[in-house]
């Protein structure tokens, strides 16, 4: 399919991104989620909505910036939402930015059936891969879903592509020793090249729940101390488990 009749259904954009991947990044927000996550600062963009963007406007808008992002090792990144959902607008815009030389990362949650993963990772350099728990009674309480999809598409994905698989630190729900030994041996599990990216739970985007007239599950959960995270990171490197910082 030509580029001109793909369209992408997306939430916000930004041209200077540094958390979402190496370098100076332009980040694509897609809209659109059905994963639903408990702590998701972002739950304006679980519905598609109809703000739409074409993959010649992206391209065009990355030109704008490209010098910051050559200079830095950057490139793009396409978020969510769920950036699996609208897996042919990832496809064809990552195909694009490799014509054009620009480095693909995506980042995604993997919650979607895996057959439309080979066309986006034949075009994608870097993977940012979210999970939210191991333990499935857990990852449902965080989410509105069991993970047993979510952990066979980490799994492929591991086989094909590098991997920095983030894990936001909950206090009190996901950060009991068995369940980050749980995650020590998914990883080493699994194989590929993985890193761990550990994030600590915040509150920031609370307020955008209320906004919506959304209940917001975790409210008497604390953020996440230093010392929450770094207690994780202690026992994942004890396991043997490379760290990314």
């Amino acid at each position: 399919m030509k580029q001109f009749n793909v369209v992408g259904y997306y939430h916000s954009k930004e041209t200077f991104g540094t958390v979402d991947g190496k370098g100076i990044r332009y980040v694509l927000f897609l809209a659109g989620c059905s994963l639903g996550c408990a702590f998701c600062h972002n739950p304006d963009s679980w519905a598609r909505g109809d703000k739409t963007i074409t993959v010649e406007e992206v391209i065009a808008d990355i030109e704008q910036y490209r010098s910051f992002y050559e200079s830095s090792g950057g490139g793009i990144t396409v978020s969510g939402g769920e950036p699996l959902l609208q897996s042919e607008f990832v496809a064809t815009l990552f195909a694009a930015c490799h014509k054009a030389k620009i480095h693909t990362t995506v980042d995604t949650a993997g919650f979607y059936q895996q057959d439309v993963l080979d066309a986006v990772l034949a075009h994608t350099d870097h993977v940012l891969f979210s999970l939210k728990a191991v333990d499935s009674k857990i990852h449902q309480y965080l989410t509105k879903a069991d993970n047993k999809q979510i952990l066979k598409n980490l799994a492929y994905i591991a086989k094909r592509k590098p991997i920095s698989l983030r894990y936001v630190v909950v206090p009190g729900v996901n950060d009991a020793a068995e369940e980050i030994d749980a995650l020590a041996d998914l990883i080493k599990k699994i194989g590929g090249d993985v890193k761990v990216e550990l994030l600590g739970y915040h509150t920031m985007g609370v307020y955008k729940w209320k906004e919506l007239g959304m209940e917001y599950k975790l409210a008497d959960v604390k953020a996440a101390s230093k010392e929450d995270v770094q207690k994780v990171r202690d026992q994942l490197e004890k396991a043997g488990i490379e760290m990314q910082y």
